[in-house]
């Protein structure tokens, strides 16, 4: 296992599974890791599963590799397909201003920016207790589904649109219900799958979007060559159409393919059951989530606002989102290249095919080497020479290098952050739940101004878009050193036994006290 920026197949004394000195099968550690100062904690063994405890480390291995590509093909495959859905239901409003609506609907250019930012009120408002909700319930299976079918309804009731009123009301409902998808996938995949192997599936899920960013100039393409005033309709109406159906087509099969929680999947054996479950506590010396009677609503919630790193990590987030704001306006971008609206459309699609290969590279990267600081700071600088470039000239070749570089440049380094947050935040689990929220509500609240920020009279550099954008990648990569310099003291501080809220400890008395090497023995360390 990869542990505090650097890549070592176990610590010194540590042993295959970060425990030294311990049974084979057993967790020894400490009860009440989050209680309060008052409550006194005891110590106790914590043996394995009997179907797990009496396997030898062949079969142990065996049966884990096998059981990590079952959950794999489950999950995977439906949650990307899903959220390439989400995404293009959200974002689709770009591609639709250049096959007609902001014509059809006379809008000017100050009112459609206000339809693409209101959705993001509605995103920020439901993503918090729609994740705490997700949390009590433990029914992922029912719950990601349904609010897919409500949205892509909703999706789909865009081309009925008659006015700017009517687009504004339909928005800020899709974002309302789509809020829950994105934040209920990040603690969906951290409930499956350990630390070192949850920065690539996070990538993995991520790249939906990108992959998004590309079918949707390809699909809009396609909608406004063949579908142009067909049955009346202009060609943004059978956009918002088409793309909805799909997405409630989807969501009917998801019903049937998606697992729960690993104590609450019907398709996995016993013995698998108990492994996936085990091998989480494992990772990360504390069980994960048990029944919905364990989780609470505002304990979760507090949990997650006293921790400093989450605010670190929300200033970071927000900021990246900030400067990936240009992709919400990527097709009117790509437009001031001087091409017609198709080869604008299909212009769109190559940075973003682009950003998934970086992304998902990076991802493996920083999964393998257990380092995620550079692999987030390394893009952004990208980014920060991307947006440089697109300021400074108008030249076609240099304005669409540095297009290519914006999308990779900021989501590169954004899909490691995102894996980072569950690294540093693991348990409990309605801790992890209300901060991987309440960060992805507060980064995409970004959007709401960025949205004015891309007027097509600031065409074709956008200085002061592509200005702020620099600023706000900066901040971010000053807010990655902060946080990596955080968890080197809260790491030392482990390793000498000190008691370390919010982390796994070996053992602590009332007074928080933690006893010598117990912690460096279990092998916990937080990620950077």
């Amino acid at each position: 296992m990869a542990f505090a920026g650097h890549q070592m197949d176990h610590a010194p004394g540590v042993g295959e599974n970060g425990y030294d000195g311990l049974e084979k099968g057993t967790i020894e550690y400490a009860d009440g890791l989050e209680l309060s100062a008052t409550q006194t904690s005891t110590r106790r063994k914590r043996e394995a599963p009997p179907l797990i405890m009496n396997l030898s480390r062949e079969e142990r291995h065996r049966l884990e590799r096998a059981l990590v590509r079952k959950i794999d093909f489950r999950l995977l495959p439906m949650i990307i397909i899903m959220y390439i859905l989400n995404y293009l239901d959200r974002n689709n409003i770009a591609s639709a201003r250049l096959a007609g609506l902001e014509t059809d609907l006379k809008l000017t250019s100050t009112q459609y920016q206000t339809s693409v930012s209101i959705l993001f009120v509605g995103y920020l408002l439901m993503q918090v207790p729609s994740n705490l909700f997700l949390n009590k319930i433990g029914k992922p299976a029912l719950y990601l589904p349904t609010v897919m079918i409500v949205w892509g309804t909703i999706s789909a009731a865009t081309a009925a649109a008659k006015s700017f009123g009517g687009l504004i009301a339909i928005r800020f409902m899709l974002g309302f219900v789509e809020a829950a998808y994105f934040p209920g996938c990040l603690f969906f995949l951290s409930s499956w799958y350990t630390r070192k192997e949850l920065g690539l599936r996070t990538a993995m899920l991520y790249s939906g979007s990108l992959l998004s960013g590309a079918f949707s100039g390809l699909i809009a393409a396609g909608v406004v060559s063949g579908l142009s005033g067909v049955r009346g309709l202009g060609a943004w109406q059978w956009l918002f159409i088409l793309e909805g159906v799909i997405t409630i087509g989807v969501a009917i099969l998801a019903f049937f393919i998606l697992p729960d929680f690993p104590r609450t999947t019907t398709w996995l054996s016993e013995q698998e059951r108990e492994l996936a479950v085990w091998r989480l506590d494992e990772d990360i010396g504390e069980d994960d989530w048990v029944n919905s009677k364990a989780q609470t609503f505002g304990h979760g919630f507090m949990l997650a606002i006293k921790d400093a790193k989450m605010w670190v990590l929300m200033v970071m987030l927000f900021c990246i989102v900030a400067s990936g704001g240009v992709t919400n306006f990527f097709p009117t971008v790509v437009a001031t290249l001087g091409y017609g609206n198709i080869d604008s459309l299909l212009l769109t699609a190559p940075p973003y095919i682009l950003a998934v290969v970086t992304a998902l590279a990076n991802a493996w990267h920083a999964d393998r080497t257990g380092e995620r600081f550079f692999h987030v700071v390394i893009p952004l600088c990208v980014a920060v020479i991307a947006f440089i470039i697109g300021a400074a000239t108008t030249s076609t070749g240099p304005r669409y290098l540095s297009m290519m570089l914006m999308v990779p440049g900021v989501y590169t380094g954004y899909v490691v952050v995102l894996a980072w947050i569950s690294n540093t935040m693991p348990r409990p689990p309605a801790k992890r739940a209300a901060a991987l929220a309440a960060i992805n509500a507060v980064s995409n609240s970004s959007s709401i101004y960025v949205s004015y920020m891309y007027p097509e009279s600031a065409g074709p550099r956008y200085i002061v878009a592509f200005a702020v954008n620099c600023v706000t990648a900066f901040i971010a990569i000053l807010a990655a050193i902060i946080l990596r310099f955080m968890l080197i003291r809260l790491n030392k501080k482990l390793d000498n036994g000190e008691y370390v809220e919010g982390a796994i400890n070996g053992i602590h008395s009332a007074e928080h006290d933690g006893v010598p090497g117990q912690a460096a023995k279990k092998g916990f360390r937080f990620l950077y």
